[in-house]
C-alpha cells in the first residue's frame, strides 16, 4: 500500500480535511515506484518538507504507457462515443467544483500562491476549462468531400492514441486541465508528469478523475523529474504526441528527443519576456493597475507577465511615481491561507526559483541599470522576494531579454509608435503583449504589429478557456485553449470509397 498524505486545513479561510494517496497513478491504482525513492515537496512559504511523494523513474513510463495503450485498445478511444466522453469530463467539472475549496487549499500550501488568488482565480478557470471541453467531446468531426459522383469521400478527426504531456509549477491545476481537457475530448489516453516541485493537486486529481468514471489506464499520473521521467516521456517510441509547458530551453530538448525517437507530434508552451505598451493617451491610473497585475501576479511567475513595461515620454515620469507608489504597497503573505487586499503576493516555488531571480537582479545592478525600487528579499523564512522596479536600462541587459519569471519589471521610455513597436519586437519571445490607449484605433493598429501570440488592449493576463492561448517565434509551437487545441490531438483520416467505378 502506497503512503498516503494527510492535512488537517484548520485556518481562518478554510476548516477540512485532505487525505490522498502519494503514489504514482497507474492504470486505475496508486502504486509505488519501481525504485522505491521518494521525492520531497517543500513548503515555500518556510522552506521545509511538506510530505514525500514517490519517485517515477523511465522503467514507470514503460508500465503507464502499456496501460494507456490497452485502455486506447479496449475501453477508450475509438471505443467510447463522444457523448460518453461528454459525460465523464462534465462528472469531473462538477466533482472540481463540488471540492473547490479543498483544491485551492492544495494548490494554495504547495505552491505558495494565497488562498484568495487559488481560489477565485486558479481553480475556477481549471474548472471551466473541463467543462469547454466536455462541451466538445461530441462535436469532433470532419467533413464530406466532393469529388466525383462515382465516389464517396470524407474525413475523419481520431485520437491520436497514447499522448505524454509535461507541465509546470506555477499554475499547477490549471495546467493539468489545460493539457488533460482537449486530449481527453478527443478520446486520447494520457501519461502526464506534474513538476516535482507542485504535484498535491495532481495526485488528489486522479482521484477525481477515477470518481468521474474513467476508465483505467485512459489517465496515469508520474511524479519524478524531468531529466528523467520527462525524458522518458519526449523519447519514448509508444508515445505518438508530446504537449510540453515550460521554459524554452527544455522545450528544444524535448522537440529533440521527439524528433529523434519516433518524431512524435509536439505543442510547445514557452518563455516569454512580453511588452506592456502605455500611451500618452491611457488611462493612467487604469494603466498602472495593470502594470502591477501584469509584473507581479502570481509573484512574477506567469509566462505572461508584462515585465517589460514601455511608456511614452509624455507620461513616463508621472507613470513610474504611481507604479512605484503602488508596487511597494502590495503584501507579501507569508503564510499561503491569507485572504484579502492584504495578500497579494506569495514567495517563489523553490530556492532555486529564487536564488534565480536573484541572480538577475544582481545582474541588472551590475549592467548599471537603477533600481527604484525592491531588488532583495523580503524576511528571512522562505523564498520571498520584494517587487523590483528597473530603469535606465539597455536593450543589451539580461533584464530586458531573458525572461526572470519573478517580481522584476523593467520600465522603458518611448517615443512614438514605430519606436515602440522596434524595441517590444526586439525580442526572441513572442508569447504575449498589451496595448494601453484611449484611442482604439492607435491601440489595435500596435496590437496587430507587435509578434505575439496574444495581445490584449486595455487590460493584461485575460485568460478563457475558450480563447486560443500560444506563442509566436521561440514562444512555442501549436495553440492550447479553445477549439484550436483540439488539432493537437487528432489525426486527419481521408476516406475514399468506389461506389462502382470500374478501371
Amino acid at each position: 500500500m502506497t503512503p498516503t498524505f494527510t492535512h488537517d486545513f484548520n485556518t481562518p479561510v478554510y476548516k477540512g480535511k485532505s487525505s490522498f494517496s502519494t503514489g504514482l497513478y497507474i492504470n486505475g491504482k496508486f502504486v509505488e515506484g519501481s525504485d522505491g525513492t521518494t521525492i520531497d515537496v517543500i513548503n515555500p512559504t518556510t522552506g521545509k518538507i511538506t510530505t514525500r511523494v514517490a519517485e517515477a523513474t523511465s522503467k514507470d513510463v514503460d508500465i503507464a504507457v502499456d496501460a494507456a495503450q490497452k485502455a486506447f485498445d479496449t475501453t477508450w478511444g475509438l471505443n467510447v462515443g463522444g457523448a460518453g466522453r461528454a459525460k465523464m469530463l462534465g462528472k469531473l467539472a462538477q466533482l472540481m467544483e463540488e471540492h473547490q475549496q479543498e483544491l485551492s487549499a492544495l494548490e494554495s500550501l504547495n505552491n505558495g500562491k494565497t488562498f484568495s488568488w487559488a481560489m477565485n482565480a486558479d481553480i475556477p478557470i481549471a474548472i471551466e476549462t473541463i467543462r469547454y471541453y466536455a462541451g466538445w467531446a461530441d462535436k469532433i468531426h470532419g467533413q464530406v468531400q466532393e469529388t466525383d459522383e462515382k465516389k464517396l469521400t470524407y474525413s475523419r478527426h481520431e485520437p491520436i492514441g497514447v499522448v505524454g504531456q509535461i507541465i509546470p509549477w506555477n499554475f499547477p491545476l490549471v495546467m493539468m486541465t489545460w493539457k488533460i481537457g482537449p486530449a481527453l475530448a478527443t478520446g486520447n489516453c494520457i501519461v502526464l508528469k506534474p513538476s516535482e516541485f507542485t504535484p498535491l493537486t495532481a495526485l488528489r486529481m486522479c482521484e477525481l478523475i477515477q470518481e468521474a468514471g474513467f476508465p483505467p489506464g485512459v489517465f496515469n499520473l508520474l511524479t519524478g523529474y524531468g531529466s528523467t521521467v520527462g525524458a522518458a516521456i519526449a523519447s519514448h517510441m509508444k508515445i505518438e504526441k508530446i504537449a510540453f509547458t515550460g521554459s524554452t530551453l527544455v522545450g528544444r530538448k524535448v522537440m529533440e528527443a521527439a524528433a529523434k525517437s519516433n518524431l512524435k507530434n509536439v505543442t510547445l508552451e514557452l518563455g516569454g519576456k512580453n511588452a506592456n505598451i502605455i500611451c500618452n493617451d491611457a488611462d493612467l491610473d487604469q494603466a498602472v493597475s495593470w502594470a502591477v497585475h501584469g509584473s507581479y501576479w502570481n509573484h512574477g511567475q506567469a509566462c505572461t507577465a508584462g515585465s517589460r513595461i514601455f511608456v511614452q515620454s509624455g507620461i513616463y515620469d508621472e507613470f513610474l511615481a504611481k507604479f512605484t507608489e503602488k508596487s511597494r504597497a502590495l503584501k507579501a503573505s507569508k503564510t499561503w491561507d491569507k485572504y484579502g487586499p492584504d495578500s497579494y503576493q506569495g514567495p517563489q516555488v523553490s530556492k532555486n526559483q529564487f536564488d534565480r531571480i536573484m541572480g538577475f537582479i544582481q545582474s541588472g545592478k551590475d549592467q548599471g541599470a537603477t533600481v527604484v525600487l525592491g531588488g532583495d528579499r523580503n524576511g528571512t523564512e522562505g523564498y520571498f522576494i520584494n517587487p523590483t522596479i528597473f530603469t535606465d536600462t539597455t536593450p543589451d541587459m539580461k533584464i530586458v531579454q531573458e525572461e526572470i519569471f519573478g517580481p522584476v519589471g523593467v520600465v522603458i521610455k518611448f517615443e512614438d509608435e514605430e519606436d515602440v513597436v522596434q524595441q517590444a519586437n526586439d525580442s526572441p519571445f513572442g508569447l504575449a503583449a498589451a496595448v494601453f490607449s484611449q484611442n482604439i484605433t492607435r491601440a489595435l493598429t500596435i496590437a496587430h504589429r507587435l509578434k505575439a501570440g496574444t495581445a490584449w488592449v486595455n487590460c493584461v493576463n485575460q485568460i478563457h478557456p475558450n480563447v486560443p492561448f500560444g506563442g509566436f517565434k521561440q514562444s512555442g509551437i501549436g495553440r492550447e485553449l479553445g477549439e484550436y487545441a483540439l488539432a493537437n490531438y487528432t489525426a486527419v483520416k481521408a476516406v475514399q470509397v468506389n461506389l462502382g467505378y470500374i478501371m
